[in-house]
């Protein structure tokens, strides 16, 4: 019944994703337009955009690291059909908890928030890495 529910928060993920790379699409023209880029640099080297440009670019880069992690335990509940209301929580609280710190990231930048948002990502994760070995466990 709940399955393929599983790939709506995986989906917001990739969403987020995107609407990230438009913003820094936006930031690199507004910088570009307003002269604060190197543009003999701009193709290799990443000091010759501005903070503002290299905010998002680590924002981006963020996104490709837990993220990716809950991706594949989606696709391994999906696969295990044992997709469930627990899982399904975990799920969207993980979703909850990247957009957050997106936004802090994106923002303020204040370190201390985003530490905590990523630390409750990290232990999301963590629960969920350990309902898929238990999952896996019971199919043996």
């Amino acid at each position: 019944m709940y399955r393929d529910l599983i790939f709506w928060p995986v989906l917001v993920m990739v969403l987020v994703t995107l609407l990230i790379y438009v913003r820094l699409i936006k930031v690199k023209i507004r910088e570009m337009k307003a002269g604060r880029v190197d543009m003999a640099r701009r193709g290799l080297h990443e000091g010759a955009w501005g903070d503002a440009v290299l905010q998002i670019n680590n924002n981006i880069r963020n996104q490709f690291e837990l993220p990716v992690l809950f991706y594949v335990l989606a696709i391994a509940f999906w696969a295990l059909d044992w997709v469930n209301l627990l899982v399904l929580v975990a799920a969207w609280l993980f979703v909850v908890s990247r957009i957050a710190h997106a936004w802090v990231h994106l923002t303020s930048n204040y370190i201390p928030n985003r530490r905590r948002l990523f630390t409750v990502g990290w232990w999301v994760l963590a629960a969920m890495v350990l309902l898929a070995i238990y999952a896996l466990i019971g199919r043996t």
